[in-house]
């Protein structure tokens, strides 16, 4: 018996040794050499779309197009102070009714916008909302309905490592379609969008496929390419994509009528744990988010939430961040509550977080400034929680903004700039719009301004 036993022994390591030298051999069959992604590419290439973007552009008029005499000779000046530019981009078909998302930065001055499907159907199409704060906008398709359209997927179920396909236009050659693997995961401080929170990909991505779908092997979307990192304009390996769990509120919102999107508000200013802080609050490494103010009332003072603390986690999924917080709630619908996890004294415990949109108090009350002033040329805005919200204001909650400057403006001259906050006009506090339009509207040879940019109060003299 134990003579037997041995020669098993034997012939089982024999065996495996046998195994272990098996030298590597091609393929023996032609099944073995016919794996592709084609099936998943035909799946999804024909909810994947070309945008074409046309912007006019106004120069200032040269006074001399109005000379009789240049007229004569010349012919009116017409259309001289006008040029088209025209850019291109990519973008995802999401709903059979024609609805489009792409990135927003393709179609930010867009005065036409036309699409291109993939069997060559052109159709014009309206931007239906706009979303600067993630960098994304949809558009809807002007006629035809049944339209192809994509399943989205489910980005927080990546790992790296996934196979993943990028489908756009790169340099306007065609619909191209690149293949590559998930490289890294919830990248931020990128600075692309206010919620930086990216799929990295080694997929090539190249100018033209901005707006264009990223894919799992199940032609599922899982994001919407955003950008890349490139020494020379082409892609290097370093892409970049929207997660499609914060593309699902967008295009949310769009389906239900919404011209922008609301998200859950905080309450509360962050920043990111360095390694300096993270000692100093006894933590084992630099992760979470520094809570360093709280606003009155807001949700994050209703939760207990207080200077000091620190952010872990938010509903069992860990941020790394303060970027990570702002995306985590950001894919959040309003209503209900989240769970915050926080760090204080060397504790840790639960805080239920509401989750409400930013109030609009006071009422934005916009107006754009016309007459001989600096302000020429500027929409401005009553400053709420809201608007600061909108155009990430961190901490300023009261005053007035500079909400947009006006192209080849007396403001954009003079150098006003979106997101100043007006503090005083030769001498008078401005406290609200109608104070700036007040000011503004006397004559004055000379202009002292003192404006709040980001963090920093500046006071100018203009004039002369």
């Amino acid at each position: 018996m134990l003579r037997l036993l041995l020669a098993v022994v034997f012939a089982l390591s024999s065996a495996a040794a046998f195994a272990d030298a098996t030298p590597k051999i091609p393929p023996q069959s032609p099944a073995q050499v016919r794996l592709s992604f084609a099936p998943v590419v035909k799946k999804v290439a024909p909810a994947v779309v070309n945008v074409y973007v046309s912007h006019v552009e106004r120069a200032p008029r040269n006074p001399l197009f109005d000379d009789p005499i240049f007229q004569r000779f010349f012919g009116g000046g017409g259309d001289e102070g006008e040029r088209v530019q025209k850019a291109l981009g990519s973008g995802v078909l999401v709903d059979p009714s024609g609805l489009v998302v792409t990135n927003f930065h393709v179609v930010e001055n867009a005065t036409e916008v036309k699409v291109a499907l993939a069997d060559r159907r052109e159709f014009e199409a309206e931007i239906v909302l706009r979303d600067p704060r993630t960098d994304l906008a949809v558009l809807r398709l002007k006629g035809g309905d049944n339209f192809p359209t994509l399943e989205m997927g489910d980005s927080d179920a990546l790992e790296v490592g996934d196979f993943v396909i990028a489908i756009g236009d790169p340099f306007g050659v065609g619909q191209t379609v690149t293949q590559g693997i998930v490289s890294a995961l919830a990248r931020t401080q990128i600075g692309a969008s206010d919620y930086g929170f990216f799929i990295q990909t080694d997929a090539a991505i190249n100018p033209g496929n901005s707006g264009g779908a990223l894919v799992d092997l199940d032609g599922r979307l899982i994001g919407i390419n955003s950008m890349i990192y490139s020494r020379s304009g082409g892609s290097m390996g370093l892409g970049f994509a929207i997660p499609v769990n914060m593309v699902k509120g967008v295009v949310s919102a769009a389906l239900h009528g919404g011209t922008s999107v609301k998200r859950p508000w905080l309450g509360a200013t962050l920043q990111n744990v360095s390694k300096d802080i993270a000692e100093t609050l006894g933590l084992d490494r630099p992760t979470g988010a520094l809570v360093v103010e709280v606003t009155a009332a807001g949700p994050a003072a209703t939760a207990g939430l207080k200077r000091g603390d620190v952010i872990a986690s938010i509903d069992n999924q860990i941020v790394d961040d303060a970027e990570s917080v702002g995306f985590r709630l950001g894919v959040k619908p309003l209503g209900g509550t989240a769970r915050l996890a926080v760090l204080r004294d060397g504790k840790t415990f639960e805080l239920p977080l509401k989750l409400a949109s930013a109030p609009e108090i006071p009422a934005r009350d916009a107006l754009t400034i016309h007459g001989r002033s600096p302000f020429d040329g500027a929409l401005v805005m009553n400053l709420s929680p809201a608007v600061s919200e909108e155009l990430s204001l961190d901490g300023a909650n009261h005053g007035v903004v500079v909400a947009s400057v006006g192209e080849n403006s007396t403001a954009a001259q003079v150098g006003v700039q979106k997101g100043d906050i007006v503090v005083a006009v030769n001498g008078t506090a401005i406290e609200t719009t109608r104070d700036l339009k007040r000011a503004c509207s006397e004559a004055n040879r000379w202009w002292d301004l003192t404006i709040r940019r980001g963090g920093e109060t500046i006071r100018t003299r203009l004039g002369g």
